[in-house]
C-alpha cells in the first residue's frame, strides 16, 4: 500500500502558488526525511497530507483514500502528527501516561471512560518508546524533550499508519535532542511500526532509517530518492545555492556545514 501520492499537486492562495506541481510517491515501507529551509513550504505538505488543506490542483491520496471521494475526517484518525506546538495544548496536571491514552480518545485531556487495560496499554507505550522513568510525572514537570517523547508515545497510541514528526527536536538542547533521535530509531526498529515522515532544516537530525530524502525548496520538490544517493556535496551545494561541505557523523548521519 501507498502512504500516500502527490500527483501535480499545487497549493494557491491569494493567486500565489505556495506548492507548485508537486508528484511524490511514499510506498507504506518507507521512512522518509524533509529537509527545507524556513518558507519553503513543508508545513503546508503536511497540512495537505493530513487533509486540513485541500490542493488548488492535482490528485492526492493518502493511505489509498483519494481526496474528493474519501472521508477526511475517518482518514486522520489513521494518521499521528507530533510537533513543538502541540506541547503547549497540553493539560500540565495529567501524567504522562494518561497523556499518551488521551491519543486513544484524539481528544486534550481524557472525558471518556477508560478501563485499567488501556491505561496499563498506555504505559506499555511509553515505556517501549524509552519513557518508562516518566510514568507517573505530571505533565509540567517534564523536560521539553521528555514532552515530546510522551507526544510520539500518545500519536503511537491511536495506532497510525503514518506518523508525521514535524521538527520535533526544534528547541531541545544537544544532550535532549540526541536522545529524543535515539528513541525515535529505536521505534523506527520495531515490528510493524507506521510510515515515519521526519520534517526538519537541519541535516545531523536526519537519521539512518529515514531511508529516503526529499528535499523541498520555494514550494518545489528539488530531489528525492534515498538518502545514499542524494546526500553528497554537489547536490546539497546546488539545493543550497552556497559551497559546502558534507561532515560524517556517528551511527550513520551527517552534517552539512557551509565551505
Amino acid at each position: 500500500m501507498k502512504a500516500f501520492e502527490f500527483n501535480n499537486v499545487s497549493f494557491i492562495r491569494d493567486k500565489k502558488s505556495l506548492l507548485n506541481n508537486v508528484s511524490w510517491t511514499v510506498e507504506s515501507s518507507e521512512n522518509w526525511a524533509i529537509l527545507g529551509l524556513n518558507g519553503a513550504g513543508k508545513t503546508l505538505l503536511l497540512q495537505l497530507i493530513c487533509g486540513y488543506l485541500w490542493p488548488s490542483k492535482g490528485r492526492l491520496a493518502v493511505l489509498d483514500q483519494v481526496f474528493g471521494q474519501a472521508s477526511i475526517p475517518e482518514l486522520q484518525k489513521r494518521i499521528g502528527w507530533v510537533s513543538t506546538a502541540l506541547q503547549y495544548r497540553m493539560k500540565n496536571w495529567e501524567s504522562a501516561e494518561k497523556i499518551v491514552l488521551s491519543g486513544k480518545f484524539a481528544s486534550i485531556g481524557i472525558y471518556q471512560h477508560y478501563t485499567q487495560e488501556e491505561l496499563d496499554q498506555a504505559k506499555a507505550i511509553l515505556k517501549n518508546a524509552g519513557g518508562e522513568s516518566l510514568i507517573g510525572k505530571k505533565y509540567e514537570v517534564l523536560s521539553q524533550g521528555e514532552r515530546q517523547l510522551v507526544l510520539i508515545s500518545r500519536a503511537l497510541m491511536a495506532n497510525p499508519e503514518l506518523l508525521i514528526l514535524d521538527e520535533p527536536c526544534n528547541g531541545l538542547d544537544l544532550f535532549a535532542r540526541e536522545k529524543l533521535l535515539t528513541q525515535i530509531q529505536q521505534i523506527a526498529e520495531q515490528d510493524n511500526h507506521p510510515t515515519l515522515l521526519y520534517v526538519t532544516h537541519h541535516t545531523e537530525e536526519i537519521l539512518p532509517c529515514f531511508n529516503h530524502l526529499m528535499l523541498l525548496k520555494e514550494g518545489e520538490i528539488f530531489a528525492k530518492g534515498t538518502q545514499s544517493k542524494l546526500f553528497n556535496e554537489e547536490t546539497f551545494a546546488d539545493f543550497y545555492a552556497e559551497p559546502i561541505q558534507i561532515i560524517p557523523l556517528k551511527d550513520g548521519r551527517f552534517a552539512v556545514y557551509p565551505k
